[in-house]
Formats: structure tokens, C-alpha cells, sequence
């Protein structure tokens, strides 16, 4: 239980302290904390002429996930965030997806540093898999992150990180050619920034992660007049998220989820189940302080969540009482109107939280009539028919559903269209680059800006790996979307293994989902190549062998003919000859047969 393993820290969001130095390993200030510059690099100035500033997605440009930016001036390159990408439901086996490095090979000692804007997976999820790739350059982020960085680096067993901290709202960092300095943002996790870079060729600013809420619950309103500061010296470019750019109006404010998740708790007899993202941080702070207004004890479960709210509480951006939390075995203490749970699987996860408490597997928690269950997160694309199911089997066990359909019980993290307006009016950059979505996305963010006066020969749509490169033309900066690309494969992990799955091998598994599989297992005389008694069928997703018996007698047939033939030809030199005709005629024989294709798999043994 958390308030068992962890004193009280009083540790302030944004600030430093021993404890702070204690989680991040490395924790001195390389940085000087200084007023910030009105101009690192003046608009004129020529600095050489030749170098080119380069912008590189290497993800993040056609997919929401694996977010990771490149800039590159004169041989020094900054890279922002190190995200990973969940699989598409047509990679089965995959566990996540990382950015491709290969551009970077042999330019690892002209990294000066990695910025990160936030801990988001998207964002964190791929920094142990590249890092040790690079030489371990070092990091810069906020307390927070760097803890949920660490934590999950503490799996991997490898060297430690090189994390320095940063204070976003009044640090700066000269990484060779380029300035860097900082400006806090509101999102759905505490301690996120967007990136300014001073560049020789002029200020290129990077959001992040954002929205724009004027009423935030436990933490501070964006600096609106930081980004007007920023602005008013000059931006060439903004890079932008655009993950909600889709959506019209304003964010909510997490101020109105807060006033509705109360109504629940108002409303509620029995036990609520919250479900939620593990690192949506601002909304356990919600669940935990209303429970703790209305008497509730809490039970947090899942991994990741525990995990999460432990650095968190650490840190001093998640608050409860002593007395507040509870473990599991405790529950039956308390009768179902005084209890509180928050987990994983509101995205419908095979072995979340909710899907184990929907299937009776949980240990401690059964639904029971009178219960609700809230659903605080939107619903990710792909994922609509499993959580569907899992409402229906609350819903069946007696509780009462509660989703963001229904009432303002989730806010979303992202800025949306009248947000993004505001945000670009006040940054007034010469080009926009919207970034962080998929290609749609990014064009209805370009449309957003051409409604308010962009040029639409201004806004930027490159691809994953394509570089934009910026010049000097006499004393104005112009940008292009070049046609030069660098690898952006996907590099995808799964288990242990990272990047040893091919598109072949997603395409094999997508077959045997598909059709299944059929094996076909000879036997030979070594020495003469004939076969040794019957063949071995094995039918594998393909068809009932029970029920199949004159099917699969015919196969048979057809591998004892191919061995004959081939047992009687002198020109038999092996069986690599017996196994492709066996994968070729089989194969045609069933897809006759049944106009399926399994994956048929021949398996010769000489004795």
C-alpha cells in the first residue's frame, strides 16, 4: 500500500529537492537559471550561411504514438521525445511499436541531448530501447517524468540514464548550435512542457502535449502570456499537436469533470469502480479527493497504476490522507457504499483490472447489484466492440454504466479547434507544422490554420522520415518539404525481441489467424526415399478433423503420391524438393477444396 512504503514528501511541482535528486539519480543543474533571452540568435544574422536547419519525423507524423522529432543544424542534432506506438489489430503477437534510428547510426556522438515533454508512453515508451543505442545522451525533463522514465528504465536492467532536470518556467539549456528553453502547458499528466529552440536560422517551438483549461484542477493555467512573449520575438516555426484537432470548440475543463464525477459520488448506494489510463495522474487526484470528501476508502490496482501513483505521491503531485488508500484484503472491512476503486482497462485490455473484475477473476472485487462502474477515457480508435462488451457484462452483473457519452466524465488531453486558433494567434509563427496525428488530422489542423489567416503555402504536412529543411534567402527564412526521406520502418517488440519481427512474419500470423494451419509430417527411408508408413496430418484453426475425415484422407493421399514419386525418381536429391512440392500441391488441393489457404507446413524426417 502506498502511504505504507512512502513517507510524506513535501515537494511542490516544478521544484527541487533532495528527494527529487534521490528518484532521477542524476539531478544537478547543468542549466543556468537566468532571466529568460528576448533573442538568442538575431533575425539577421548570418552565422556561416551554409548550414540548413532540418526538421525530421521519425513518428508521430502518420500515426497518434510514437512521437519522436529530430532537429539538425550544422552536424549537432536535439531529438524531442521517444515514444512508442501500440499495435494495430492486424500485428497479433505485437506488444509495441518504436521509432527507426537508422538515420542516426554514425551520428551518435553529434547528439547534444533529448528533450522530453511529458510521461506519456507515446512520449517515454521507447527512450530504453534507443537510448543505449545512441551512447546514452542525456535527457532533460520535469521531476515527474523523469520518475516514470525511471521506473520503467529499472525493467530493462541496463546502465542507467543520464537525466538531467529542468524547471520549465525558468530554465534554459545551450545544447551546441541550438538554445533551448521551456514553457509549462496544461495536459492530463502533471509537469509537462513545450520546447522552444533558438536556432541560427530562428525559433522553432514545439507544444507537446496541450490543452488550453482556464480552471485546471491541481495545477496552474498554461501561461498564456509566455506564448505571446514567445511570440512577440519571432517564431518561424510551430509544431503543433494535433491529435483532437478533428473536434470543434474548446476542451472541457477538468474543473467541469470534476463537478460531474461529484454527482456520481452524490448519487451512488453501492461500490464505484473507476476505470482509467495509468497515467492519467489528474484524474486519480480527482477520484482519490472525492473520496475522501465523501468518506470513501480507496483501493488502486493494476501494475502500472500502483506504480504511477507511487512516484507521484513521492513527488508531492499526488495527495491523500495516511489513511485513505487500502489494500485489497481490506475490503470486505467496509461496506460497498464507503469504497472506491480506480484501475486499469477502460480501453477493454485483455488482463486489466476491469476485464478481470468483468470476468470474475479478480481476487477481491465482484460487481454486485447497486455498484457503478465510470469509464474516464475516451475511447481509442479499434478498441470499440471490447469495451462495448465489457458494458454489457457490467451492466448484466447490476451496475450502473457511466461514460463520457453520457456526462463530462473525461476531458481529453488535447487542444481542439477554438484551442489551437488561440494557440497559434498568440505564437504567430510563419509557418505551422501540425504534428502528433495522423495525416488527416494534421490536414484538418492545417485547414484550422488557413481559417485564420495562414497561408496555405505556410503549413508543412511532411511525412514520417521526410526532412524539412529551413534556409536563409537574403535576410528571410524559407522552409521546404523536401523530397529526401530517412528509414521510418516499424520497429516493432515483441517479447524480448525487438525489431526480429518482419512484415513477414506479421503477415505468416495474420494467416494463421486467418486460415489456420495445416501440418503434414512424412517420414522417408534415407536411402531409397520411399515413405515409411502412413503421413501425420495435423489441422490447426482450419478445420475439425473429426468431421473432416474424407478431406483430410485426401491429403493424405495426394503426400503419400508426391513421396512415391519422388522415392522412385533417381534424380531425388533430398528432401527440400519433397517439402516444397507438399506446401505447393496441398496447398492448392485445400484452397479447392475448402477456398481457404492455411499455412501449410511440411515436415520431412529422414531415418
Amino acid at each position: 500500500m502506498i502511504q505504507k512504503r512512502h513517507t510524506q514528501i513535501k515537494t511542490k511541482p516544478g521544484q527541487q529537492n533532495q528527494h527529487a535528486s534521490r528518484v532521477v539519480r542524476k539531478h544537478s543543474y547543468n542549466t543556468s537559471r537566468t532571466s529568460r533571452p528576448t533573442n538568442y540568435f538575431e533575425p539577421g544574422m548570418n552565422n556561416g550561411g551554409a548550414p540548413k536547419l532540418k526538421i525530421i519525423g521519425l513518428g508521430g507524423l502518420e500515426e497518434v504514438g510514437r512521437n519522436m522529432t529530430l532537429l539538425e543544424y550544422d552536424k549537432d542534432i536535439i531529438i524531442i521525445d521517444m515514444g512508442l506506438m501500440f499495435p494495430d489489430e492486424d500485428m497479433p503477437g505485437i506488444d509495441y511499436i518504436i521509432p527507426d534510428i537508422s538515420y542516426l547510426k554514425g551520428k551518435e556522438k553529434n547528439i547534444k541531448g533529448v528533450i522530453i515533454t511529458h510521461g506519456h508512453y507515446d512520449h517515454i515508451g521507447a527512450i530504453s530501447h534507443l537510448i543505449p543505442e545512441l551512447g546514452f545522451p542525456t535527457l532533460y525533463m520535469t521531476p515527474l517524468t523523469a520518475g516514470l522514465v525511471k521506473k520503467r528504465h529499472e525493467e530493462y536492467k541496463l546502465r542507467e540514464l543520464d537525466i538531467t532536470i529542468v524547471d520549465p518556467e525558468v530554465d534554459k539549456i545551450k545544447l551546441g548550435n541550438f538554445l533551448i528553453e521551456f514553457f509549462r502547458v496544461n495536459h492530463n499528466i502533471p509537469d509537462s512542457f513545450g520546447v522552444v529552440v533558438r536556432t541560427p536560422l530562428g525559433t522553432v517551438v514545439h507544444t507537446g502535449d496541450f490543452k488550453i483549461d482556464f480552471a485546471p484542477i491541481h495545477d496552474k493555467p498554461a501561461d498564456l502570456n509566455r506564448f505571446a512573449e514567445i511570440g512577440k520575438n519571432g517564431v518561424t516555426a510551430l509544431l503543433i499537436d494535433s491529435t483532437n484537432a478533428g473536434n470543434p470548440g474548446n476542451q472541457i475543463s477538468e474543473h467541469v469533470v470534476e463537478n460531474e464525477l461529484e454527482k456520481i459520488f452524490q448519487e451512488s448506494d453501492g461500490m464505484i469502480l473507476a476505470g482509467t489510463f495509468a497515467s492519467l495522474l489528474n484524474r486519480v487526484q480527482q477520484l482519490i479527493s472525492l473520496a475522501e470528501k465523501y468518506g470513501r476508502k480507496v483501493y488502486l490496482d493494476g501494475r502500472s497504476m500502483i506504480s504511477n501513483a507511487e512516484i507521484a505521491h513521492q513527488l508531492g503531485y499526488l495527495k491523500f490522507k495516511p489513511t485513505t488508500l487500502i489494500e485489497g484484503g481490506e475490503i470486505d472491512k467496509y461496506p460497498r457504499n464507503k469504497l472506491l476503486v480506480i484501475g486499469t482497462g477502460a480501453q477493454g485490455e485483455k488482463n486489466a483490472v476491469l476485464m478481470r473484475i468483468a470476468n470474475k477473476d479478480h481476487k477481491h472485487i465482484e460487481i454486485e447489484q447497486g455498484d457503478c462502474v465510470i469509464f474516464s477515457s475516451s475511447v481509442i480508435p479499434g478498441n470499440e466492440r471490447t469495451i462495448q462488451s465489457l458494458k454489457d457484462t457490467f451492466a448484466r452483473l447490476g451496475a450502473r454504466i457511466y461514460h463520457y457519452k453520457m456526462m463530462d466524465v473525461h476531458a481529453g488531453g488535447h487542444a481542439q479547434q477554438e484551442d489551437l486558433k488561440l494557440t497559434m494567434r498568440l505564437f504567430k509563427p510563419k509557418y505551422i507544422m501540425p504534428i502528433e496525428a495522423n495525416y488527416f488530422l494534421r490536414v484538418t489542423n492545417g485547414e484550422v490554420a488557413e481559417q485564420i489567416g495562414f497561408a496555405k503555402e505556410n503549413i508543412l504536412l511532411p511525412d514520417n522520415g521526410q526532412v524539412t529543411e529551413f534556409k536563409r534567402q537574403g535576410r528571410e527564412v524559407i522552409a521546404e518539404v523536401t523530397k529526401e526521406k530517412v528509414p521510418t520502418e516499424y520497429i516493432m517488440v515483441d517479447g524480448l525481441g525487438v525489431g526480429d519481427v518482419s512484415n513477414i512474419v506479421i503477415r505468416d500470423r495474420q494467416v494463421l489467424a486467418d486460415d489456420g494451419m495445416f501440418v503434414v509430417i512424412a517420414t522417408l527411408d534415407a536411402k531409397s526415399g520411399e515413405l515409411v508408413g502412413s503421413p501425420d496430418i495435423i489441422s490447426r484453426g482450419f478445420v475439425y478433423m473429426k468431421e473432416s475425415k474424407k478431406l483430410i484422407e485426401e491429403a493424405r493421399a495426394r503426400v503419400r503420391k508426391i513421396c512415391k514419386e519422388k522415392g522412385n525418381n533417381k534424380k531425388f536429391t533430398g528432401t527440400d524438393e519433397i517439402r516444397n512440392k507438399i506446401r505447393d500441391d496441398v496447398g492448392k488441393f485445400l484452397f479447392f477444396k475448402t477456398k481457404r489457404r492455411p499455412m501449410v507446413l511440411p515436415v520431412v524426417i529422414e531415418v
